[in-house]
């Protein structure tokens, strides 16, 4: 392989390795760059620098320009760049796509003397050289220098004397000067980086790097505002407003508000997403707008709102939608025109216009899209392509299509393709790489659709899954296109062969010249040294002069030209190189890892020197590595051995078009990395349902095949939830949703040529445990039950924490947790449970992992509770061989019922408790019979339902079993000791109560003679009487006396009975007058009015034409009246209902004359009368009533006064005014006065008296009141008072004071 520095020379002559690689494979966009520089390569190699006046000096065979590493200038107070020492260049930097364009300033001045003067010393290492090669084969677009040094005083220290590298001081102060170039289809304001557009683009100012970034004032309520921020059109953004909420009592109210008015609340959706979350630590309130794939109409000036009662705050910002970059319609054409066709410089693009600035010809827009052309054809189509639109540089345009990221549809066959095209020189050699899916598919490769066959020339290599084709000595024959077919599928590339540059040979021309004349050789323009160590002679015979040259060699090749007074001549020199023999050429070599390599070869002649490379990189010797060259031998040792060290070695003769290369393969045993892992034991826990993928490092060369295996399973890599996957330098294993059965230990097996290597790791896959089993209640409470479980059989590797229990209603479906805190045990006690509704239970067990799947429900139960114990039990009834009780229900009963009542007794003396009624009773008295005459007994009564037998009720003393003579006593009820009135037709049933032993007898009377059995009957029992009246009359009114005796004692009580009718009609009803539309009426009260007070009358009247009766007023309680509003011209009849409590009389009573209104005009005689006198002294239309009332309850006394003025109402008990008293309450309503005793006692009882007072006079009523004993009869016999000392007690009067 010929020499890198001769042969990969691009059509501009710059060399391929002269420039750093792009990363990414993408095509960047050129940067034209004058900087000062150090000493180029062409000073290094003993070559003259060329003197420039201005004039561009005759083409002769293209050197390498060398490329000089720009720096970015710092900006600087005045904005000016200083003069470094070094040439002046132009270069063209390859940029990303997404970086950064920032405008440049101005030009630096030339260089000076001493500047120029340092300016010839060598470099020690060429620049070309130490650049890396671009990491994914693309073709980066040259870098192009001009390299203009002045000539030295002393050339022969200049082409000596090496210059150290430049320090980081000098790197960083190196200045840059950018000149942007004006884009045909793009006006100048708007120029950008843009696709295949060669501009710096837009960007900051120096000045404004160090202009102070003016920040907004902190306002009241964000403690954070949202920033202005420009993006690309389709990018996303991100805005944040923050508010503190330390002195806020809730969350304040936030409006993103586009220009004036537009609230985006209402426009969420794909593009805008608002978002609030509250940090609780730091009590600060988040509000985000999220901007997704931004279009242009998004750009404008947003508004932030915060609103929090009174306090507002706001904050605007703007938003800068760019174009996209790349967008712009670019003329390919013209940026890949040749400067000047059929000429050496042929392919170079032409720069003098930038440095004139001088402005381009406007050509006219491309028509058509040339690159979407180009993208969208093969290989071979783009010669054709190129000439038809006028493109003339092929090769840059073969570099910068490698460099368009092409979107390749996925095939199942080629996970990479082949690159679009390929590029050689003539004699050197090509790798074409496709990179497989499916490593087992069978490969074929093509050239011009003939198959390929292993051979010297055409060597295939398998490295992994990639498949690759190296052609050795390209020739013009291997121009062709290939393809490569991998089953079904193929892909196609084509190669281009570079043939060497045309030898240009001009003879020398005859110049006259003086003998001793001055005369200057030169060497492809450049003054040729001619010093005592120089190969150069000069010999001058009379007027020739000789150049002798020892030692030639190719770097001898070249135009030489002598310069006298006379005239130049000039001729060109080609100095070839002897055959290359090869005694001994390099071996394929496999070294294991660590071991050193020796590389040899034999070649003649042996004065040559060469150069060894390593995948095409120049290797340098250094502290490893030893190149020796002893005579023929050129021999490359490397002390130890790394995988780095793999790839083909060649060794290139300097001077000659052939190489010499051998593979070195590096081979190391496989290894597992598990300490990368950190995981104690290696041991690798998760919770079921994660997915879990174990990344783990290996090692080995070649790479390894990597088995994993659970068991005597092996784990594919096509598996579908469980897989193992290798790439690279790790394997790992992944499985989307770990199980329980996932636990275990897998086993990593490694191979490879050098040895085996295995491992093991242990997944161990932590889950909620199993639910338990369904709990069981055996103990039911009133409102708690006791439940017990057992743990769950699988605790899902963790162990049990604790339990939930939950519970709920059976006809619920919503669970209520009972604990918040882990129970430890397996038995738990619910309460607080409603008595009587089902419920259910579960369970849930906890462990480290997280809760379990609830349990089954237990079984239904209810919570049930006994009742209370009965109340007020009491002896009811006692003779010589039986004792009665009788009791109230329990207060509380539940929600169980009850089914009955258990009554026992216990003879004194005895602790022996006799059930009396094998079968419960459900009435609350029950009689024990059986019993001795005057014995003791003590009872008890029990509440039985479901839940069992409640707290006995017993009675506080012993019972004497023997019968007791109770006087009579009548007790009237409270209704009856008023009248009782009835309707006449109405049913009369009066139930009057009685006490007395042995049974007392009654008897009736009414008005003194017995009651006649046909007109009422009356029925006795043994503790009441019952008159009933079937339809009463009225003659049945009247006072009934009742007698109740026991023995020779008499009780006696008197009912007054009172029957009313409907009243008879008025007895009279007389027109008095009549005047205008009015008539006054008088009329007489009705003769019978049905044993009841009149309470009003009913007038109604009617036209004598129709005799239709209509009503005038309604319950009138007066006997006159005056009708009003009376039709003039009509003759009115009036009729008189009366009416009382039983409602209005059968009939009515008309007026026999009739009222005439006559028409106006007719004089009307008024009667003169007197005012009536309604001045009356108080008097009571009602009395006090002696009243009897029961201790503890509210009695009331009611009596009614007529008076006009009003009277002043007095109370008074036993003649003593009642004042500020709080049991006492004293009402008085329309003439009606009611005095009210709170809860009486026995000393309440007494003679009380309402007195009215007026200025006509004074009246006054009295009542006597007793009070019923501070006992009631149950109260006193449960204390176990004798029958005859209550009745004494419940007979005492309260003894009226003396007056």
């Amino acid at each position: 392989m010929p020499e890198p520095t001769k042969k990969d020379e691009m059509a501009n002559g710059q060399p391929e390795e002269s420039v750093a690689p792009e990363s990414n494979g993408a095509m960047p966009l050129p940067e034209i760059t004058l900087e000062v520089s150090p000493p180029t390569e062409a000073v290094a190699d003993g070559k003259e620098p060329v003197e420039t006046d201005g004039k561009k000096p005759e083409p002769s065979e293209p050197e390498p320009l060398q490329a000089v590493e720009a720096q970015e200038p710092s900006p600087t107070e005045t904005n000016t760049s200083q003069p470094q020492p070094g040439g002046v260049g132009v270069k063209e930097q390859a940029e990303s796509e997404n970086s950064t364009v920032k405008e440049e300033g101005p030009c630096s001045p030339p260089p000076t003397d001493d500047d120029a003067a340092a300016a010839t010393t060598p470099s020690p290492t060429p620049h070309a050289e130490s650049v890396a090669p671009e990491s994914n084969g693309a073709m980066p677009l040259p870098e192009i220098t001009l390299a203009v040094s002045p000539p030295t005083d002393d050339d022969a220290a200049a082409a000596t004397t090496p210059s150290p590298k430049p320090h980081a001081e000098d790197a960083s102060s190196l200045k840059k000067l950018s000149i942007e170039l004006p884009n045909d289809s793009v006006p100048v304001p708007a120029m950008g980086r843009k696709d295949s557009v060669w501009s710096l683009g837009d960007g900051q100012g120096p000045d404004d790097l160090d202009k102070p970034i003016d920040s907004p004032p902190r306002s009241t309520l964000l403690i954070e505002s949202p920033q202005s921020a420009s993006i690309p059109v389709g990018g996303d953004i991100t805005f944040v407003a923050k508010v503190e909420a330390k002195d806020l009592l809730r969350k304040p109210t936030i409006k993103w508000i586009k220009g004036k008015w537009m609230d985006l609340a209402s426009k969420t959706g794909k593009h805008l997403q608002l978002k609030e979350t509250f940090e609780r630590l730091t009590k600060i309130h988040t509000f985000e707008m999220h901007i997704v794939k931004a279009k242009d109409n998004y750009a404008g000036n947003y508004r932030c709102e915060v609103t929090y009662k009174d306090k507002f705050d706001s904050c605007s910002f703007e938003l800068e939608v760019k174009e996209a970059e790349g967008s712009q319609n670019i003329d390919i054409r013209s940026a890949f025109k040749r400067s000047s066709e059929g000429q050496e410089d042929a392919g170079e693009l032409d720069f003098s216009g930038l440095l004139k600035h001088r402005e381009p010809k406007q050509d006219e827009g491309p028509d058509v899209d040339v690159w979407e052309i180009l993208k969208n054809a093969r290989p071979d189509q783009y010669e054709k392509i190129a000439f038809m639109y006028g493109i003339t540089d092929l090769r840059g345009l073969l570099k910068r299509m490698k460099k368009i990221t092409r979107v390749e549809k996925k095939t199942e066959a080629f996970a990479k393709k082949l690159d679009p095209a390929y590029q050689a020189d003539k004699g050197g050699k090509i790798r074409m790489v496709v990179d497989l899916a499916d490593p087992t598919v069978e490969l074929k490769w093509y050239k011009n659709g003939q198959e390929i066959r292993p051979s010297p020339k055409y060597i295939f290599e398998h490295k992994g899954t990639q498949r690759i084709m190296v052609i050795n000595n390209c020739s013009l024959n291997d121009d062709a296109a290939y393809s490569v077919a991998a089953g079904d599928e193929n892909c196609a590339t084509e190669l281009f062969v570079k043939e060497l540059p045309v030898k240009i040979v001009k003879n020398v021309e005859p110049v006259k010249n003086k003998a001793g004349a001055q005369v200057k050789w030169m060497k492809n323009g450049v003054e040729i040294p001619t010093g005592v160590r120089s190969r150069y002679r000069v010999k001058c015979e009379g007027t020739k002069h000789f150049l002798v040259i020892d030692d030639a060699s190719r770097e001898d090749t070249g135009t030489y030209s002598l310069m006298a007074t006379g005239g130049t001549s000039e001729a060109r020199v080609q100095v070839d190189l002897k055959p290359l023999k090869i005694f001994q050429d390099l071996q394929d070599m496999k070294v294991m890892l660590g071991q050193p390599i020796n590389l040899h070869c034999e070649i003649f002649p042996g004065n040559v020197a060469g150069r060894w490379y390593r995948n095409g990189q120049l290797i340098q010797p250094n502290d490893r590595i030893n190149i020796v060259h002893k005579n023929k031998v050129h021999r490359l040792e490397v002390a130890t051995s790394t995988l780095h060290d793999t790839g083909d070695y060649t060794f290139v003769p300097e001077g000659y078009s052939q190489s010499l290369s051998a593979k070195i393969h590096i081979i190391d045993p496989p290894r597992v990395h598990l300490e990368s892992l950190n995981f104690p034991d290696n041991t690798v826990t998760i919770v079921a349902g994660n997915k879990l993928r174990l990344e783990i490092p290996i090692t080995g060369e070649p790479v390894p095949r990597v088995v994993w295996m659970k068991g005597e399973r092996v784990i594919l890599e096509s598996g579908h939830r469980v897989r193992a996957e290798t790439y690279g330098d790790q394997t790992s294993l992944t499985i989307d949703v770990t199980e329980r059965e996932d636990t275990g230990n897998y086993k990593i097996v490694l191979q490879n040529e050098a040895g085996e290597a295995t491992a093991s790791v242990k997944v161990k896959v932590v889950d909620i445990p199993d639910p338990p089993e369904s709990p069981l209640v055996p103990v039911v409470g009133g409102d708690w039950c006791s439940m017990t479980w057992e743990p769950p059989k699988y605790d899902g590797s963790s162990p049990i924490l604790g339990y939930y229990i939950e519970r709920k209603k059976k006809q619920s479906s919503r669970w209520m947790r009972l604990n918040f805190d882990l129970i430890k045990e397996t038995s738990f006690e619910p309460k607080k449970m409603i008595e009587g509704v089902p419920y259910e239970v579960r369970i849930f067990a906890v462990n480290a992992i997280g809760s379990s799947r609830p349990s089954e429900p237990s079984k239904a139960f209810t919570p049930l509770a006994v009742t209370s114990e009965p109340t007020m039990l009491v002896v009811d009834d006692v003779t010589d061989t039986t004792v009665t009780v009788k009791w109230r229900p329990p207060e509380t009963i539940g929600a169980a019922g009850l089914d009955g009542y258990l009554v026992e007794y216990c003879v004194e003396g005895t602790d022996d408790w006799v059930v009396s009624n094998k079968e419960l009773t459900e009435k609350t008295k029950f009689t024990i019979t059986g019993l001795t005459a005057g014995s003791r007994i003590l009872v008890r009564v029990k509440a039985i339902n479901a839940a069992g037998a409640s707290t006995p009720r017993t009675l506080q003393h012993h019972v004497m079993v023997k019968e007791v003579i109770e006087p009579p006593k009548i007790r009237v009820p409270r209704h009856l000791k008023q009248t009782y009135i009835r309707k006449v037709g109405e049913a009369v049933n009066l139930v009057v109560p009685f006490m007395g032993k042995p049974r007392p007898k009654v008897s009736w009377l009414k008005e003194g003679q017995p009651i006649e059995p046909t007109h009422v009957s009356i029925r006795n029992t043994d503790c009441d009487s019952i008159i009933f009246i079937r339809k009463a009359e009225r003659s049945h009114s009247g006072k009934y006396e009742m007698t109740v005796q026991v023995e020779n004692h008499v009780d006696t009580a008197i009912l007054d009975i009172q029957v009313v009718d409907l009243p008879g009609p008025p007895q009279s009803v007389t027109i008095e007058d009549v005047w205008g539309g009015n008539v006054a009426l008088v009329w007489t009260p009705p003769k019978d009015n049905g044993n009841a007070p009149i309470t009003g009358y009913t007038i109604q009247k009617a036209d004598k034409k129709t005799m239709e009766w209509f009503t005038c007023i309604e319950h009138y309680h007066r006997s006159c009246i005056t009708i009003t509003e009376l039709v003039v011209g009509n003759e009115y009849f009036f009729r008189i209902f009366a009416e009382n409590m039983c409602g209005l009389s059968e009939t009515a009573t008309q007026s026999k004359k009739s009222a005439l209104i006559v028409k106006e005009g007719m004089q009307v005689k008024t009667h003169e009368f007197t005012d009536h006198d309604f001045m009356e002294a108080p008097k009571f239309t009602q009395p006090l009533i002696n009243t009897f009332a029961i201790a503890g309850y509210n009695a009331t006394l009611n009596c009614s006064v007529r008076a006009n003025p009003r009277a002043k109402v007095f109370w008074m008990k036993n003649k003593i005014t009642i004042l500020d008293d709080p049991r006492y309450r004293m009402f008085s309503n329309q003439g009606v006065c009611t005095l009210e005793i709170r809860k009486p006692s026995p000393y309440d009882g007494g003679i009380y008296t309402c007195k009215a007072v007026n200025d006509l006079g004074e009246a006054q009523v009295d009542c006597k009141l007793e009070i019923k004993g501070g006992f009631t009869f149950f109260e006193l016999m449960q204390r176990g008072v004798p029958l005859h000392l209550i009745d004494k007690y419940m007979n005492e009067k309260v003894v009226e004071p003396e007056k």
